[in-house]
């Protein structure tokens, strides 16, 4: 029981309450009086508890930490963060899916908002990006039909967080700027194993600006030093069901633990004078610059190590907007980041319900405020003084205007020259190239993940034509992609169809004008693309399913247990039912869960220890077969050690107990180094029978 911190229960006047159980009546059977102001004010506040929930990435997860710049960036910046090593910037990060509501899954294959707020000296700066560091359309206006077509369908309102349906890919089909985020979805980066192993990317070209005034473009990457590691779809469906809030658990836990998540800042970094350099344009935000042309420069380090203290005052109301900059940093003309500039604000009133949002703790700015702004629904602040405008001299001038000198901000006076017009450049009209370039830079085994996420997203189409032209546009970006697609749904490739044109150009347009270009190669693959090249060295955090019973071998447990755990991974002990086993010398161990209430997904591999009466009480439990060959068809990492290898020999592990990821009496080591490699994907080809 916690003991009492020696809080009394009062209103929200400060008037202490003696009975928060019962309303005031007219007897004890009487008629409740409309005079109870306790009951009243308790009932009026819950019925305003809720605030619109945002339109986009409304389920999130959010932590608390800091940033520490490994070098000083003054070549190419004067924002201070970039440039004082000895600074320690406090930030708070919300991760989110972007399409589902507050109380979808985690598991969703969804892009995943990857929101970054920094606490500077000189003022908030927010990067706000996505897992994915490309996104769907060029031009804000486009924005709300992209989201219109995603959200469940407005005459019945399903799917809920499910792109898999018809609305989405009418509009895909038609809107061909969207192809690369799109075949980046179907990807395992639309699955993460978990929130701390996603990368993040701020999308869109941004610049950094000196002490000189000279301008650079800058991409923005955030590498998480866990790796990228995802799960398959079958068990993201199945973890669905076992715990909808997985991200969000591991997250907390992770952090709770001391396993502080950390991703490593990256900038690429491009001189204005190559703008125009590259076979695809910088300002198109449905672009990337592959790694092997323009390096990931990496600069420092973000560490969460706090979790939020209440979800709804700091997660919830939490406000990020892409135009909170510094000072050296700013803009680019990418016309889906100014429409964002806009947007966010405005969202943010509407959900907050005040242009004092600021003023909200998790909003708050390290440097304090002086401005002119005045009043508003819930000001909490109490301006002083007789003035509220500028200039003035009965307030002594001040607020004063900042001396560029002295930190004002600037505007990168960027040279201007052009007519006022509804168009796109021409430079903005590959929509092939990029998406080709993924794919060809997957491995056998991703290839096989997005070519069955195709197949199930348009098997979910009840419209053929749809299907007819998704498979038509995948057939441009890779032959043997469209063909295996359209073998599973049982359809034809079209030699040609009418050719998909962007619904947004005008009544007196060239229709030609606004076709997607032909497909390029300026790269035969970008491996940086690949997940199969992404960090393979710890088991931190890993989650490994111990299955035991009465009378498992004490030796071969604490072992294993040791050798994992100096290896900072989690084990967790699963047996026939909850509370306590003992093992074969008599001692107690504690359970982490019994087989009812848990599923193979939720871990990243099985170890099995000895002891004969342990195997037999766990063969009796079909469930345990089941979990076995669950982690055998999603290619985990299995140990066993003595008797453990009778309960393998009962499942599917004879057709694969050579592939190098299933353990027999072998020592720990070799265990470790399996699961630090996430998973065996040579195993995947042969899996496809196994009865789960």
């Amino acid at each position: 029981m916690v003991e009492s911190a020696g809080e009394e229960l009062t209103s929200r006047q400060g008037l202490k309450i003696n009975d928060t159980n019962n309303s005031l009546k007219t007897g004890v059977r009487g008629a409740t009086l409309l005079e109870d102001f306790i009951l009243r004010e308790k009932l009026h506040s819950f019925d305003h508890e809720r605030i619109p929930e945002r339109i986009v990435h409304a389920r999130g997860s959010g932590a608390h930490g800091y940033f520490e710049l490994y070098e000083s960036l003054a070549e190419y910046t004067k924002a201070g963060l970039f440039t004082d090593t000895s600074r320690k910037t406090p930030v708070f990060v919300r991760f989110s899916t972007v399409a589902g509501s507050k109380g979808s899954t985690d598991l969703a294959r969804d892009v995943r908002g990857f929101a970054v707020k920094f606490y500077t000296d000189e003022g908030t700066w927010d990067l706000v990006g996505n897992n994915m560091p490309i996104f769907f359309i060029q031009d804000a206006m486009k924005f709300p039909d992209l989201v219109h077509s995603v959200k469940p369908e407005p005459h019945r309102e399903i799917p809920q967080a499910a792109s898999a349906h018809d609305t989405f890919y009418d509009f895909v089909s038609l809107t061909t700027e969207t192809l690369h985020n799109q075949i980046w979805l179907m990807s395992d980066r639309a699955i993460p194993r978990s929130l701390r192993m996603m990368e993040g990317f701020g999308i869109h070209t941004f610049r950094l600006i000196n002490e000189e005034g000279q301008a650079h473009f800058v991409k923005f990457h955030w590498k998480p030093t866990l790796g990228v590691h995802s799960v398959t779809w079958d068990e993201a469906v199945k973890i669905s069901g076992a715990d909808s809030d997985f991200h969000r658990r591991d997250l907390w836990d992770a952090i709770e633990a001391g396993q502080y998540p950390e991703w490593e800042l990256g900038l690429q970094i491009v001189p204005e004078a190559d703008e125009h350099k590259y076979d695809f344009d910088l300002l198109d935000p449905t672009k990337l610059i592959p790694e092997e042309m323009v390096p990931v420069k990496i600069v420092g380090k973000m560490t969460l190590n706090k979790n939020p203290e209440n979800f709804f005052a700091e997660t919830e109301q939490v406000a990020f907007l892409p135009d909170n900059i510094v000072p050296g940093i700013d803009f680019t003309n990418d016309p889906l980041l100014q429409g964002r500039l806009f947007t966010y604000r405005d969202t943010q009133l509407s959900r907050l319900g005040s242009p004092n949002f600021h003023q909200i703790p998790i909003n708050k700015p390290v440097p304090p405020t002086y401005n002119n702004q005045r009043d508003g629904h819930m000001q909490t602040e109490i301006p002083k003084g007789q003035t509220a405008y500028f200039p003035n001299t009965l307030g002594g001038g001040c607020p004063y205007q900042a001396k560029l000198s002295e930190g004002g901000f600037e505007a990168y006076e960027e040279r201007i020259d052009a007519k006022k017009i509804r168009a796109r450049s021409e430079s903005f009209r590959d929509h092939f190239s990029q998406p080709a370039l993924f794919y060809r830079s997957l491995t056998d085994w991703e290839k096989n993940h997005v070519i069955e996420a195709y197949a199930f997203e348009l098997g979910k189409c009840t419209h053929q034509h749809i299907q007819k032209r998704m498979l038509w546009l995948i057939d441009q970006i890779d032959e043997n992609l469209s063909k295996q697609v359209a073998q599973k749904l049982g359809l034809d490739i079209p030699d040609d169809i009418e050719r998909p044109i962007n619904q947004a150009i005008g009544a007196d347009s060239n229709v030609e004008d606004h076709q997607p270009g032909k497909k390029k190669i300026y790269l035969d693959e970008s491996p940086a693309l690949s997940q199969g090249n992404t960090v393979f060295n710890t088991i931190a955090t890993r989650q490994i399913a111990v299955l035991a019973a009465d009378g498992f071998s004490r030796e071969d447990f604490n072992a294993m247990k040791e050798a994992l755990e100096e290896e900072n991974a989690v084990v967790r002990v699963i047996a026939p039912h909850g509370g306590q086993i003992q093992c074969d010398e008599g001692v107690n161990q504690e359970i982490d869960a019994s087989i009812m209430t848990t599923e193979s997904v939720l871990y990243d591999a099985v170890y099995i220890p000895g002891g004969a009466a342990s195997i037999e009480a766990l063969l009796n439990k079909a469930k345990f077969l089941k979990f076995i060959n669950e982690a055998i068809k999603h290619c985990k990492a299995i140990a066993a050690d003595g008797a453990g290898e009778q309960l393998l020999e009962n499942s599917h592990f004879n057709n694969y107990k050579a592939d190098g990821a299933i353990f027999v009496n072998e020592k720990p080591q070799a265990f470790i180094k399996a699961i630090a490699k996430h998973r065996h994907w040579d195993r995947s080809e042969k899996v496809e029978g196994i009865p789960v």
